[in-house]
């Protein structure tokens, strides 16, 4: 039977924390921001913990259990 090999792009952009959880980075706070208010960028700052059957895929390809 063939290795698992886990996806190499994913875990770059993916974080497991402590309690096996996984957090990820918000979407559109790379570029363009001048024109976003000063709320929304603080926001876009933080992390995001995914749950549910989402996580549960991607914990499946990074071959977390």
């Amino acid at each position: 039977m063939p290795k698992f090999k886990p996806h190499k792009g994913l875990r770059k952009r993916v974080k497991i924390t402590a309690r096996r959880k996984l957090a990820r980075k918000m979407s559109c706070g790379g570029h363009l921001m001048s024109h976003k208010s000063g709320s929304r960028r603080r926001r876009l700052r933080r992390t995001v913990v995914l749950t549910g059957k989402v996580s549960r895929n991607l914990k499946r390809a990074l071959g977390e259990k």
